[in-house]
């Protein structure tokens, strides 16, 4: 039931209209919620279309990217056409050791504590420019990014120079019994090239590989130079998406290495 006042000093057609006054109003209030709450909702609806369309055009491109085996190791294409897998954890350097080591590979490591096994494949067939590139690979993702040092020696060995085995038994995760002479690349400067072909997704290069494809190609590619510097993995990893249009970030965040860095054109 409804309650309304009366105001005796008035008349009744005084109260009447000050009622019609109050209604008119309310009336007025209501409609104009009414239009803001419709304005809201299309609004609301638009930013939901939108948000889903590139979620759609994310989930599009990585539902029709195949995945190489080698891909879930830190990996690039020499400037020749040869494959490198680097590990990415102590593990993967044990999986790369003792499954992909073959008696035509090279092995690479930074000369520094904590670095990837580096493993070119048909390396003893490689030219020394070519080394030069996984060199620099294998430098970029080691302790030497983190640690901030400009540059690291790396030395390469063949197969039958890297065991698990000493006359004391099998070494632990990560370790290996290393025999023979080096071959040694002396002051191997860190920097990095995340680059993206059209309809492709980004990848690492060193930047001595990168510097070889031709120009013409190297125009083609959205790319970005990545080296030491001051911003954090994960604010790095969403400008390189922002330069590269390129929406998963994840996958950038796994190309980066350990550390800081800064990134140019």
């Amino acid at each position: 039931m409804m309650k309304i006042k009366i105001d005796f000093t008035k008349s009744a057609q005084e109260n009447g209209n000050e009622y019609y006054a109050r209604s008119k109003k309310l009336l007025l209030k209501r409609e104009g919620a009414e239009k803001a709450i419709k304005e809201l909702q299309q609004r609301l609806a638009k930013e939901v279309e939108t948000a889903n369309a590139n979620g759609a055009k994310a989930r599009k491109v990585t539902a029709e990217y195949k995945k190489e085996w080698y891909e879930k190791f830190h990996w690039f294409d020499t400037s020749n056409g040869m494959l490198v897998i680097g590990g990415r954890d102590a593990k993967q350097n044990e999986i790369l050791n003792s499954r992909h080591f073959e008696e035509n590979d090279l092995f690479f490591h930074a000369d520094i504590f904590g670095a990837p096994v580096t493993i070119l494949k048909d390396g003893l067939n490689a030219p020394k420019e070519v080394k030069d590139e996984v060199a620099q690979f294998a430098a970029c993702y080691s302790s030497t990014w983190e640690r901030m040092l400009k540059s690291v020696d790396v030395y390469a060995m063949r197969r039958d120079q890297v065991s698990k085995s000493t006359a004391k038994g099998s070494l632990g995760t990560g370790s290996f019994l290393l025999k023979g002479e080096r071959e040694w690349f002396r002051n191997v400067p860190v920097s990095l090239v995340i680059s993206m072909e059209e309809g492709s997704r980004p990848k690492s290069i060193p930047s001595i590989a990168f510097e070889k494809i031709p120009v013409e190609a190297r125009q083609k590619l959205k790319y970005a130079v990545v080296t030491q510097g001051r911003m954090k993995k994960s604010d790095a990893a969403k400008k390189l998406a922002k330069e590269l249009s390129f929406e998963d970030i994840d996958w950038i965040m796994q190309l980066l290495p350990s550390g800081a860095f800064s990134i140019s054109k």
